[in-house]
């Protein structure tokens, strides 16, 4: 197995009947799993849920593999203009599988181009990282599917501009605009400018998107090998495309997670302890916050409903927010991300002038944050605190691929869960429509009145320090 579940410390033996689960309670759920299943059996039948078919496109690694080749040749900086699903995916598996890389000079890095993923407007931040980079060797992944993306399409501006300034005319070889494949303003310029492009399969929303060129075209680029993260999405889906509760790991740990939401612990912490999977949680985040934080129900009743995700590290953050775990409400279920096997080991040496610390000696930093994570785990169901872990046996390509799909399917599962659609965001929407208003855009004035208004009925409270 690629991934490992175990729920030991959620049930109600290891942490008590006020926040542990029963077996019944699991049990009591294996209908209602088998009715989600066959609902999204159906959808996917109707071609509604392309995402799941994403890992067994043989033809998306041949074609990624050689735009990535090209993009390799031309240039020494690669970044990616982006933000949300368009930007997190690639971030969390860049760092897993490329640890560093950027750190590298170019021979260590085989000359592979640096990748960069700017995901803000922040202007500082934004022409700090372009002045890391010459224009002349820069190119660009420029990704929204809709095409109206206002951070997206903003960054593009300037970048355009900024290359323009370098190369002249030649600036669209330096852009490769990642959208929808029939519609939008980014598959109008790529049809009439010329600018390369590849398509965002119809119905991939952008957090479902990282197995498309989305991600593959990125990770491809700085040698990240997607032939096997394809393959252990593919492998992992044998394991979790299936309606029996106790054998499928993705559906298991939704209902994990639901029962728990259900009895007020409606926080849920990801907790990698790995730094190379650290960015893992924050994709992560955004997958659970934006598919299950909804107003309405799939029927149309209003229900507020979502647990909310928090990213934390270990061994990290025991020093920071373990302390609010340990003994703060009990509202949290933790989950570990653990790594079995390290690829360094790091052992710790003796030191003589330093008695205190001989009792390190003979073991290693791979040793350590296994036992750690051990540790924590163990206060935590001392403490009647809910967790589980899943365990990678080591951090490559197919291990990761299949956590990626794993997460996914468990994700859409939930929704069904939670009895709300995981697909949609209109509560992202909304501050858009008065994004639009704000700068200016036509077709916006009824949000822009409804700015005006709030704005004269409000008192102003503001307050200064100095």
């Amino acid at each position: 197995m690629l991934i490992t579940l175990d729920y030991t410390n959620m049930m109600a033996e290891a942490v008590g009947a006020a926040n542990g689960l029963r077996e019944e309670e699991l049990a009591g759920l294996t209908a209602r799993t088998r009715e989600i299943h066959e609902q999204i059996r159906l959808r996917r039948a109707a071609g509604e849920l392309p995402f799941f078919d994403l890992p067994h496109d043989p033809a998306i690694v041949a074609e990624m593999t050689r735009l990535a080749k090209d993009v390799q040749e031309q240039f020494d900086n690669l970044v990616v203009l982006g933000i949300g699903g368009s930007a997190l995916g690639t971030t969390a598996i860049f760092n897993a599988l490329r640890y560093g890389h950027n750190l590298m000079d170019a021979s260590q890095r085989l000359g592979l181009p640096r990748l960069f993923v700017l995901d803000n407007v922040d202007p500082d931040g934004f022409a700090a990282h372009l002045a890391l980079c010459d224009p002349a060797r820069t190119g660009f992944l420029v990704i929204s599917k809709s095409g109206t993306t206002v951070e997206t399409s903003s960054q593009f501006l300037v970048a355009r501009q900024w290359v323009a300034a370098s190369v002249g005319e030649r600036y669209r070889e330096h852009f490769i605009l990642i959208t929808d494949p029939k519609s939008g303003i980014l598959r109008e310029l790529a049809d009439r400018e010329g600018y390369r492009s590849c398509a965002i399969p119809a119905g991939v929303g952008g957090r479902f998107s990282v197995f498309t060129p989305v991600g593959l075209l990125p990770l491809a680029c700085v040698g990240v090998d997607i032939a096997g993260l394809l393959k252990g999405a593919a492998d992992c889906a044998r394991f979790v495309c299936h309606d029996d509760l106790m054998t499928n790991p993705a559906y298991l740990n939704a209902v994990l997670q639901y029962l728990a939401y259900r009895r007020g612990l409606r926080i849920t912490v990801l907790m990698p302890y790995s730094d190379r999977l650290r960015y893992l949680a924050d994709w992560f985040r955004q997958l659970w916050a934006e598919s299950l934080g909804k107003q309405f129900a799939t029927d149309g009743s209003v229900v507020h409903v979502g647990p909310t995700p928090v990213n934390a590290l270990g061994t990290t953050d025991q020093h920071s927010q373990v302390q609010l775990y340990m003994e703060g409400p009990f509202d949290k279920v933790v989950t570990f991300l653990v790594v079995d096997e390290f690829d360094q080991e790091l052992p710790l040496p003796e030191y003589p002038a330093a008695p205190q610390m001989a009792y390190l000696a003979g073991h290693s930093l791979a040793e350590l944050i296994s036992i750690e994570q051990q540790a924590t785990a163990t206060a935590l169901t001392r403490n009647q605190r809910a967790n589980c872990a899943l365990h990678l046996p080591r951090v490559t390509a197919e291990s990761v691929g299949a956590l990626v799909y794993m997460l996914e399917v468990q994700t859409l599962f939930a929704g069904g869960l939670f009895e709300v659609d995981p697909l949609d965001q209109p509560g992202v929407e909304e501050g858009k429509l008065f994004t639009y208003a704000l700068m200016g855009r036509k077709g916006y004035e009824a949000q822009a009145r409804q700015l005006a208004e709030q704005k004269g009925v409000l008192k102003p409270r503001v307050l200064a320090c100095g």
